[in-house]
Order: structure tokens, then C-alpha cells, then sequence
């Protein structure tokens, strides 16, 4: 089965749905110089609106831009960064929806996702946690979360090596970071953007049960 990315990243997502035996193509603005399989440099937007292009597909997955609803906004600001007001979730959304293709959209709790599952990083034995939330048409299963076994976990936001008052803290170095994520070839705001390869491939291997 052929599955796009789209919003792709750095490939986090992309290489869990790989290793759940889907060929994966990933679209996204940015230069994927460090995406694994077949790029796509185009607007996502405009990508949706190709009915021969996304014909070629038979799962279509999306990560629209979450910082407007993720909590580390409040981190950046307090780190004097700066967060880009954006949601193109309803947009993305619509045009999934009028596909008429299986589809997943990822984001961040507390984003308006519809009846989504969550996946935990703990869940998968990994050291982050990192609760990502994902609305399907597709009747997926979500995860359960492990905190209590899992032990302090690392943190994959903001700046690296960063101890957060009364919080967490940030993976010392980007090979910690990267371990952490499962994410061996990715930098460090890459690394912050993406998902576990892990998410995916328990979502794809439900998903290769629904339709192979």
C-alpha cells in the first residue's frame, strides 16, 4: 500500500509507517534534505487540491503546524521565542474529508482534533512521552500510558540541555535526543517537530489489518 505524508518533516512519522510495510512519499514546504524516501517540496494546501496526484494513494497522512495549541508555546515565550499563530487543521481536514481517501491527522493535545486516539511514549518503552493525538476515519486503537515504569523521562522541546522550574528537562545532547526518539539521523529542531517512528508503525500495522 502507497501512503503520503504530508506535512512530513523530517520523515519521524514516515519511517514508522515504513517499517509497518507501506511505501511512504512525504510533501512539505521545507527542504527535506534529511527525508528518507521520496520529497515533495510543494504547499501541502495545493497538493490536496491534485485529484491525479492523490490518486496515487491509498492512506494519506497530515501533521498541519501545532503551534498555536501545543503548551510549549508558553516555554518559548518565557524562553523569549517567538511561536508562529497558525492552524491549518480545518483546511487540512476539508480536504482530506473530500478525497474521500483513509486518512490520519497528528496533532498536539489540546489541539480540536475530532474523537481521537492518543499515543504515549511510554507506552512503546521510549524516554520521551510525548502524547500525540490522532483523528481518523479509520477505526484505530489508541495507547496506554506507562509513566509509572518509564522513570524521568527526556524532554524533546525548546533548547537542548534546558532544566524547566519545577518541570522536566531537555536531553543533554542531540544523541540523547535522538535515542530518545528513535530518531537517529534528524538535528535538533527537527527532532522537536517530529514523531516517533513507533507511533506510526503501531497505527500502520492497524491499518495493514483493515485493508490487506
Amino acid at each position: 500500500m502507497k501512503l503520503l505524508d504530508l506535512f512530513c518533516g523530517v520523515g519521524g512519522a514516515s519511517v514508522g509507517y515504513f517499517r509497518a510495510g507501506f511505501e511512504v512519499h512525504g510533501v512539505d514546504l521545507k527542504h527535506g534534505k534529511r527525508y528518507p524516501f521520496t520529497y515533495l517540496r510543494a504547499n501541502v494546501l495545493d497538493i490536496l487540491q491534485d485529484e491525479n496526484f492523490i490518486d496515487q494513494f491509498d492512506v494519506i497522512h497530515a501533521s498541519p503546524p501545532c503551534q498555536t495549541h501545543s503548551i510549549t508555546q508558553h516555554l518559548r515565550k518565557a524562553q523569549g521565542k517567538s511561536t508562529i499563530k497558525l492552524d491549518l487543521i480545518p483546511q487540512t481536514r476539508a480536504a482530506l474529508i473530500a478525497s474521500g481517501k483513509p486518512y490520519l491527522i497528528e496533532n498536539v493535545p489540546g489541539s480540536p482534533l475530532i474523537n481521537p486516539v492518543q499515543l504515549c511514549g511510554s507506552s512503546f518503552d521510549l524516554k520521551v512521552r510525548r502524547h500525540r493525538l490522532f483523528e481518523s476515519n479509520m477505526p484505530l486503537q489508541g495507547s496506554i500510558c506507562n509513566h509509572s515504569t518509564q522513570g524521568r523521562p527526556i524532554g524533546v522541546y525548546g533548547s537542548l540541555n534546558d532544566e524547566i522550574p519545577q518541570g522536566g528537562k531537555t536531553a543533554a545532547t542531540i544523541a540523547e535526543a535522538r535515542m530518545a526518539m528513535d530518531i537517529n539521523w534528524a538535528i535538533w529542531t527537527e527532532l522537536v517537530e517530529a514523531i516517533p517512528p513507533a507511533y506510526t508503525k503501531y497505527l500502520g500495522l492497524q491499518i495493514m489489518d483493515l485493508y490487506v
